[in-house]
């Protein structure tokens, strides 16, 4: 696939506002032919012409004007959009997530299962996820204040908590915005290269390539379309190095950036539900706040996040290549690592039960008293290695 790149983008936007290839290669020192190599690379890319040529001089083209408006600040707009309310049916195949599910109880399934979603966004601060289910769905309602509830149809339950500093992953993750969040998030510019279009959902969504520099990394690249309009991504590809096919894809449907109805985001609890509070949601939270270590303030290479509220639980490096370490007690760890070792691919070394699937590598080390370090992320296999031998011997052991 051809691609939009940075360079090519620059050299387009000089012409575009200079009106001539000559007046734009003298601006940027290059000859006029490299420019109009340059712009030549990047109409082949776009699929259109980005000029008109004049008699004197050029002018962007509908085509070129899409191109600047987006081209340039493409990142920054996706990073804004967050707030833009949307709504609409998603789906997603693979996972970037630790292996871990309710009570450690379906590692395997984690890895390839697609997951069916539907999506009603107002805010960061008020949404509603449903994650449809072959015998029913899963409903997450996030409101003002940080409030969170989940309600399960088949059990008719009713969970209500407040999000925790750290958590494990949840349905809303696997939406396309929230997946290029987390994986843009303070990204360099020069990891960055545009894509050629393409439809989703739809819409003639703008392509946007992320290659990591980080050595630790075990993503090759992303691929990101996001809509031309609202710049919503609208579809996401992960690619594992070494792999031509993409080990995680998420992809909207169907897709409205009209607001829904405040009514479908507000929950109302069925007649007979039974409701209940929860004050540690998930074995992460309960970690984080309780385990009495304090893991070092840098890990395999990678700086740790400057969250203040991460205790016990180390979170490391920056955009795609992010790495987590967990301490588990040993009734949380030891349910794991049965799953773990019945999983095809799993190699029992000195450090513990470490596994591969696509760019997500995940070890379970062992502590001598039970427990352990469960330790993952998108990093190679010996950046996990490494981390298991660092934690080990750096890891401090605090009064909570």
């Amino acid at each position: 696939m051809s691609e939009l790149t940075l360079a090519g983008l620059r050299v387009v936007q000089e012409v575009a506002a200079r009106g001539s290839f000559t007046a734009a290669a003298d601006a940027l020192g290059y000859t006029q032919s490299a420019v109009s190599r340059q712009v030549a690379a990047m109409e082949r890319a776009a699929g259109a012409r980005l000029f008109e040529r004049l008699a004197r001089g050029v002018r962007p083209t509908s085509a070129g004007k899409v191109l600047l408006r987006h081209g340039g600040q493409l990142l920054e707009r996706v990073d804004a959009s967050s707030g833009h309310p949307y709504s609409g049916y998603a789906e997603s195949l693979g996972t970037l997530e630790l292996p871990v599910a309710d009570r450690f109880t379906d590692v395997g399934a984690l890895f390839g299962e697609r997951t069916r979603m539907r999506v009603w966004w107002q805010s960061p601060e008020e949404w509603r996820v449903d994650k449809l289910l072959a015998t029913g769905e899963t409903d997450i309602f996030h409101g003002q204040g940080g409030d969170t509830t989940t309600w399960d149809y088949e059990k008719n339950d009713v969970t209500h908590y407040r999000d925790p500093s750290i958590r494990l992953p949840r349905t809303s993750d696997l939406l396309p915005p929230e997946v290029v969040r987390r994986l843009l998030f303070d990204v360099s510019p020069d990891e960055l290269s545009r894509l050629s279009p393409r439809r989703v959902a739809g819409r003639d969504a703008l392509g946007l390539r992320l290659a990591p520099a980080a050595p630790q990394s075990s993503i090759d690249h992303v691929d990101i379309w996001v809509d031309p309009e609202t710049s919503i991504p609208l579809r996401v590809e992960v690619y594992a190095v070494g792999d031509p096919t993409a080990s995680f894809t998420s992809e909207f449907m169907t897709f409205s950036d009209e607001r829904p109805d405040a009514d479908v985001t507000a929950f109302h609890a069925p007649p007979g539900a039974d409701v209940s509070y929860d004050d540690v949601i998930d074995v992460a939270d309960a970690s984080n706040r309780y385990a009495p270590i304090a893991p070092p303030r840098r890990l395999a290479g990678l700086a740790q996040s400057s969250n203040p509220d991460l205790r016990a639980v180390g979170v490391y490096g920056r955009g795609v290549t992010q790495l987590i370490a967990i301490p588990l007690w040993d009734r949380a760890a030891e349910p794991l690592r049965e799953q773990l070792e019945k999983t095809p691919g799993v190699k029992l070394i000195d450090e513990g039960d470490i596994l591969q699937v696509g760019p997500l590598s995940v070890l379970l080390t062992e502590f001598r008293y039970g427990g352990g370090w469960l330790i993952a992320g998108t990093v190679t296999q010996d950046t996990v290695v490494t981390a298991a031998r660092e934690l080990d011997a750096r890891a401090r052991y605090v009064d909570r």
